[in-house]
Parts: C-alpha cells; structure tokens; sequence
C-alpha cells in the first residue's frame, strides 16, 4: 500500500499525540521529606526547693479512750454520735441507785465512828485531871487516850469512804476528758458496763485542731540528703521550724501549713524507716483521724539542679533515658540518673549538663541517628496529684536505641 504526503502527516501527528500522553501519564516523584518536627527545651542549671514527698496518715492532736470508772447498767447516752463535744461534757449515765446508797450507808458509819469519837475524847478529858492527882492509875489514863486515838483513826477512815462513795457517785455520769469529736458509742443502753477491759471502753474522743500527720522517712533518704549537704549540693534551711504542706485524696491542696515537729532518734529495725510527724491548724475540721494524704516536706534548696519535663523520660529496659539534640541536630539516647520530683519536673542527678537540648514533645518520632527540626516545647501538663506513678516513672521507648547506648558513660 502506498501512502501520500497527507497520510503520513496524520501517522506523526498521531504518534506524537500518544507520546505525550504516555509522558502526562507518569506521575511526578514526590518530594524528599525534611527532618521531623520536635520539641526541645534547653537545661540550665537552677536552685530548686528540696521537698521530700511521703504518704502519711492524719491523728487527733489527743485521742482520749472514755470509759467507765465504775460498773453498772448504762442507763443513757447523752451526746449525739460524731458530733462537737465540750471539755466536761456528759457523755453517758450510768446507774446511780447502788453508788448512793453506797454513799448513803458510809455516811451513817461516819456518824457512828464520830459518837465514839466524842464519847472516847470526853472519856480522856475526864481522866486526864484525876491522872494528874493520882487518883487513877496510870494504865486507865492510857487506856482512855488509846481509845480517843483509835476512835480518831476510825473518823478518819469513815470520812475516806464516804469520800470515795461520793466520787463513784458523780463517775456514773461520764463526762468528756477533752474537747473534741465524739465516736459511735461502743456499749448501747441497758448494756452492763465494768471498769476493766473492753468492757469499760464506753467511745472515743478525739481533738481535731490542731492535728498530727504521721509519716515515715527511710534510712537511706537520710543517708543520701546527709550526703549531699557535705557535698554542697544541699544547703538547709536554718530554722527550727521545717515546713510541711499537705495534699487530700482528691488532689487538692489543703489550706494550711504544718511544721515537724517530731523525728524518731532510731530506726524501726521492721522497716528500715525513721518515724515523724508533722502539725497542722485544722479549725475547719477538713482533715479527720485515720485520712491518708501526701504531705511535702520542704527541708532547703538543691542547688545548680538540672530538672527535665517528666514526659521526656524515656526506658531502655533498666536504663532510665533521655534523648538529646546534639549540634547536628541528631538525636541522641542519654542514659540519665534520676532525683526528685519537682512539680511536673524530674531533677537530672547524672547524665547531662547545662545547655544541652533535650527532646520533650514527639519522642515517637525521634529515632536515635535521626537528623530532626528542634523548636521549643509546648507547656507540659499540670503536677500530678496524689495518687500518680511515682516520680521518674518512665514512659515506653519510641524507638530502639543502639546496643551501645545504654551503657553508663
């Protein structure tokens, strides 16, 4: 077949049509992507306050037992449950019929030991001249002064009793020792109450304000604050007084602030811990016996501390991390030592040095050899409330670090 000039026009127009769409049909490669995006800060050396945090546990300023000083049948409880009483208050009646007939019966032997009384000593006074004239013998004047004394002893011990009657008498009305909050009653009426074991403990009475905070501290806290005050890392407050600040459940802060005022001089050999105790005003009576919370205790300052958000701590299986920007903008695996909690901060003890950056917001996407875009931090969260993981408790690697990365430098 042959083929003219205006055919073989079409055939190369043709031809280059369907170059061209087999050229616009291939996509363009996409472009390189840039270093990952991440958030640093820069650790500076600072002074921190130096607060040991412990769980400790609330206690009546005085806790006072009531019970019963003599036994009988509780007639009547005279208080409301878990409510103000006053110092003196009645808190229950006890029978009172035995104690005063009781009392009843030692008054009329007084009555008859002071008729011998008068009968011995007017006995004595009659004798006693006719001793002096010799008109009676010397055996009949000490016999009538013997009497007079023996009936002056028997006053004596018939008044005690009557005394003591008296006194069982007013104990079967049982007041409040101190003022405070009164427990559930722990015998109800028409119980027979005795004035030893459990069977005279009748409730509790406990003052709310002030009101102890009891913790404990281990040995090896104080071994290692002992040390780095020799060091110079640690410098104390000088004053007697020791600050403390307390945390409710809830995680709320409570008003007032407290001062130890007491540190065991041994260490319980069972726990390996020291007891202490702090004080804290309670007059709106927020605080009860037996609550836990977590009380700080600011002891002075750490000084040229090196502090990191806690969200930038990173495991390697027993190794604490953190990861670092270098110069080069690569990051970095750091194994690092951890101190204290300090706010939403965790205090760096080894493993890094002022001026280094390290990587805070996006740890996933800090791969250790990556080059990465710094850019400052966002804020990080609020301090965590009573009730978190403890301090430095870190959180999963993003990526596995080198074999050698987790050796101690």
């Amino acid at each position: 077949m042959r083929f003219t000039s205006r055919h073989n026009y079409v055939l190369s127009a043709a031809l280059a049509a369907a170059v061209l769409l087999a050229a616009c049909s291939e996509k363009a490669p996409p472009p390189k992507a840039g270093p990952a995006e991440v958030g640093v800060v820069t650790v500076q050396p600072r002074d921190v306050p130096l607060v040991y945090e412990q769980v400790g546990q609330t206690a009546g300023f005085r806790e006072t037992e009531v019970r019963s000083r003599v036994a009988g049948i509780l007639q009547k409880r005279l208080y409301q449950e878990g409510q103000a009483v006053k110092e003196g208050q009645a808190l229950f009646q006890i029978d009172p019929e035995p104690y005063k007939a009781a009392l009843d019966q030692a008054k009329g032997a007084l009555r008859q030991q002071e008729a011998t009384l008068e009968r011995t000593r007017a006995d004595r006074e009659r004798i006693e001249p006719l001793f002096k004239e010799n008109a009676v013998s010397r055996k009949d004047y000490d016999d009538a002064k013997s009497a007079f004394d023996l009936a002056q002893a028997s006053v004596d011990s018939a008044r005690a009793k009557v005394r003591e009657a008296d006194l069982n008498v007013g104990y079967t009305l049982v007041t409040s020792p101190i003022a405070g909050i009164a427990s559930k009653e722990a015998r109800s009426e028409g119980s027979l109450v005795a004035t030893s074991g459990d069977a005279s403990l009748l409730t509790t009475v406990a003052q709310l304000d002030p009101l102890y905070v009891n913790f404990s501290y281990s040995e090896t806290e104080k071994l290692e604050l002992d040390d780095a005050v020799k060091a110079g890392r640690v410098v104390i407050t000088p004053s007697k007084k020791v600050e403390a600040r307390a945390k409710l459940a809830d995680g709320r802060d409570f008003a007032g602030v407290g001062y130890v005022d007491f540190a065991d001089s041994r260490v319980d050999p069972k726990t390996g811990t020291i007891r202490a105790r702090a004080e804290f005003p309670n007059p709106k009576g927020e605080l009860l016996p037996g609550q836990f919370v977590r009380i700080a205790i600011t002891l002075g300052t750490a000084k040229n501390a090196i502090l990191v958000p806690e969200r930038a701590i990173t495991q390697q299986q027993a190794t604490r991390l953190v990861l670092i920007v270098n110069d080069k903008n690569v990051v970095e695996p750091r194994p690092v030592q951890l101190g204290r909690r300090v706010g939403s901060d965790i205090t760096i003890l080894a493993g890094l040095k002022g001026g280094e950056r390290v990587v805070v917001d996006g740890l996933f996407k800090s791969r250790p050899g990556t080059e990465v875009k710094p850019v400052p931090a966002k804020a990080g969260p609020a301090a965590p409330v009573p009730g978190a993981p403890p301090a430095g408790a870190p959180a999963k690697a993003p990526a596995a670090a080198p074999a050698d990365a987790t050796k101690k430098k």
